[in-house]
């Protein structure tokens, strides 16, 4: 039976990609690289479950040499400080979260180490003892596997590892102009101009008006690498800042936007609510009576559309007669009151003839 294809690369799985970087995106907006705050974002964001719903064997260690590779990557340059600091706390992490017996470890390329040791110097020099406490405890568990190639490989499987997008975002400034402004390299450009200028005169076959550099070289280039940091510092500050009123104005218009939909759902449902009245019925008015109940309440009432009903014989005649019908309704034959039965007519029936 042939092996089935994992749902995964074997160098990197793009949703993690976007999960991972989604997670140090929330972390680089804290500002901070303790442990601390890393640990809390992860929990809320349940981070530990993506080894679960992995059922084969063979499968769980590949998505853990797949989860640590990415974390590694995040843990390296060219990113920025506080992205490695991510990338090492993920290391730390995923390293103990994973559900493989024994547990896949680490591959920490050789090529590496150097941009390791300077990473923890750095740390060091920082004062920020998390970061140097975590690798610790990741080098005590013997969690790293220093090897010649940072991916796994296996007989007559050459494969190249794809290429992934890397976050803009993510990214660190350039240092390099920073070096330069140490105290030790413009020393070292002061005492070369000097030994210049010591070289050119004592030899006598050079002019004095010659000269292959200028004056108070190093003070220049200290000026020009001031002016470079200062406009480097308010470009990205300028940008993080426009990007920050950006992201406030997307919000209030998503606000604006929720709140004039549900108005117009309420408005909807509230004009559904009203029956149609039809076009031929649109001129007959409502009268309201009024009911003679204690409580005094009001009954609105419509009139149909219909003629009024003329007056019936009986009506008529006692309106003839000058008399005056009582308006009450009379109650059945015989069985009314006594002032009510005097006053009616007495009518003989049918079924009693002589």
């Amino acid at each position: 039976m042939p092996r089935l294809q994992p749902w995964f690369s074997d160098f990197f799985f793009e949703p993690l990609t976007e999960d991972v970087e989604e997670l140090l995106a929330r972390f680089q907006q804290t500002d901070s690289v303790r442990y601390e705050v890393f640990s809390a974002i992860w929990r809320e964001m349940r981070f530990s479950d993506v080894f679960l719903g992995i059922n084969r064997v063979s499968d769980s260690k590949g998505f853990s040499r797949v989860t640590l590779a990415t974390a590694v990557k995040y843990f390296l340059p060219p990113y920025s400080y506080q992205i490695r600091v991510g990338g090492l706390y993920l290391m730390f992490a995923f390293y103990h979260t994973q559900l493989t017996k024994p547990p896949v470890q680490i591959r920490l390329a050789l090529r590496d180490w150097n941009q390791v040791e300077k990473f923890l110097k750095d740390s060091v020099e920082s004062g920020h003892l998390d970061v140097v406490y975590i690798y610790r405890k990741l080098v005590e568990t013997k969690a790293i596997h220093y090897t010649a190639m940072p991916h796994f490989l296996a007989f007559q499987r050459q494969k190249k590892p794809q290429k992934e997008k890397v976050c803009a975002e993510f990214l660190g400034r350039a240092t390099a102009v920073q070096d330069l402004l140490s105290a030790e390299v413009l020393e070292e450009i002061v005492h070369i101009q000097n030994w210049y200028k010591k070289l050119k005169e004592a030899s006598t076959e050079v002019p004095d008006h010659a000269s292959m550099t200028h004056q108070d070289l190093a003070a220049q280039i200290k000026d020009c690498l001031t002016g470079f940091v200062a406009w480097q510092e308010k470009t990205f500050t300028r940008d993080k800042n426009i990007k920050i009123e950006e992201e406030e104005e997307e919000e209030e218009e998503e606000e604006s936007s929720s709140r004039a939909k549900l108005l117009a759902s309420i408005k909807q449902k509230s004009y559904s609510g009203v029956q149609q009245v039809s076009k031929s019925r649109r001129h007959r008015q409502a009268e309201v009576v009024d009911s003679a109940s204690s409580g005094g309440e009001q009954v609105q009432e419509t009139r149909s559309g219909r003629r009024p009903k003329p007056p019936s014989l009986r009506a008529r005649t006692w309106k003839s007669l000058g008399m005056m019908e009582d308006d009450n309704e009379l109650q059945a034959w015989l069985l009314s009151a006594p002032e009510q039965r005097d006053r009616l007519p007495l009518r003989r029936s049918q079924a009693h003839k002589p």
